[in-house]
């Protein structure tokens, strides 16, 4: 790769047919862009994510940035029927990328002008874009498994353990692990990355609950990042004994049977390497499927079943968004959906403040 000198400082990237100018200019201003938000200190991921959605619209209106306009921004919109917030990210990225190319500071405007005689204009306004107007736009069928699907869903991944280890089938480890890491997802109101990432090491002894022993705080290492930061990190107590039990069981009796390979992974794969976010989707979709749940429930749902049983349980709220690692109550607060059962004994009791004589004497 080589820079330009001179005002614009322009990157002009090896390996592009320079025979073919347009193509040459758009993959200079991606890679001059890529090294604007690593500047920044943006993760690599996120980074490549937003190349693959520029390079989806220049695919779609086969034309350069330098040409692109607001009606095609909206056609493609319109033709995508994506999530409110995936269309907000998709804008977003786009946004951005044109932001950068229309800063005077960057050069491509005059360059542009010289070498095709266009300039790139910004193609997301006010007026053409999805807006940010709810704190939580999942879809709203996402929500937290009651506590009889819960069971239902715990109970598929124990009996499917049970059914592979007795036939002799390949897969029996992996489904013993499989059904303890679930319930460690729910019982400690986990994220997947989180999750994926734990290692044996990660769990402690908490000297405020010396009965649960080793596993009485979970250290998360890979907790999701502010923009431009690296991972949080967060310190959860256990707060449900019975998990504790059965992790104690799996790194017991499970774990060491994983190659020595798998070093100090706590989900390990059968050859040693780490499990993947992506390996909790697919067996949660498996084993909801199997045991006839919801298809809208996603493995994420299991941290808002967290959230919420905590709460019908009494928890304190300030607890609970400690516990799951958010910076504002609002966060916890759409994660919360409460049982008709909890509704009705809360009913009970303000009612019963109301109309006892005997409470609240300092009432009006």
């Amino acid at each position: 790769m080589q820079r330009l000198t001179g005002a614009a400082a322009l990157v002009v990237v090896e390996g592009v047919d320079q025979l073919r100018p347009e193509a040459a200019m758009f993959e200079s201003m991606l890679e001059g862009w890529r090294l604007q938000q690593e500047s920044r200190r943006l993760g690599s991921s996120i980074i490549a994510g937003r190349e693959r959605l520029v390079r989806r619209f220049q695919s779609y209106t086969e034309a350069w940035p330098w040409a692109w306009q607001p009606q095609q921004l909206e056609a493609w919109v319109a033709s995508g029927h994506w999530a409110h917030s995936t269309t907000r990210s998709y804008q977003g990225a786009l946004g951005m990328f044109m932001a950068y190319l229309v800063d005077a500071r960057y050069g491509w405007t005059s360059a542009c002008e010289e070498a095709v005689g266009a300039t790139p204009t910004q193609i997301c306004h006010e007026w053409n874009t999805a807006a940010h107007v709810v704190d939580y736009e999942a879809r709203p069928q996402r929500r937290p498994l009651s506590r009889v699907e819960l069971q239902t869903f715990f109970d598929l991944a124990d009996n499917r353990a049970l059914a592979v280890a007795a036939s002799g089938r390949k897969g029996g480890l992996a489904a013993f692990r499989d059904a303890a890491l679930f319930k460690v997802v729910y019982a400690w109101g986990l994220r997947r990355r989180e999750t994926a990432m734990l290692d044996v090491g990660d769990f402690s002894c908490n000297p405020a609950a010396p009965e649960l022993g080793r596993l009485g705080v979970c250290h998360v290492r890979y907790a999701k990042a502010s923009r431009g930061s690296p991972p949080k990190r967060r310190a959860v107590a256990t707060v449900m004994p019975w998990a504790a039990e059965v992790l104690a069981q799996y790194l017991d009796e499970v774990r060491p049977l994983y190659p020595a390979a798998a070093g100090v992974v706590l989900w390990p794969t059968e050859r040693g390497g780490r499990i993947s976010p992506r390996h909790l989707d697919d067996r949660f979709a498996a084993y909801r499927l199997a045991a006839g749940l919801p298809q809208e429930l996603s493995v994420h749902c299991l941290r808002h079943s967290y959230v919420s049983h905590l709460i019908e349980d009494g928890v304190d709220p300030l607890f609970v968004q400690q516990q799951v690692g958010h910076s504002y109550a609002s966060t916890t607060a759409v994660y919360t959906t409460v049982g008709s059962d909890y509704k009705n004994k809360m009913l009970r009791a303000a009612l019963s403040r109301a109309f006892d004589p005997h409470l609240g004497e300092s009432g009006p």
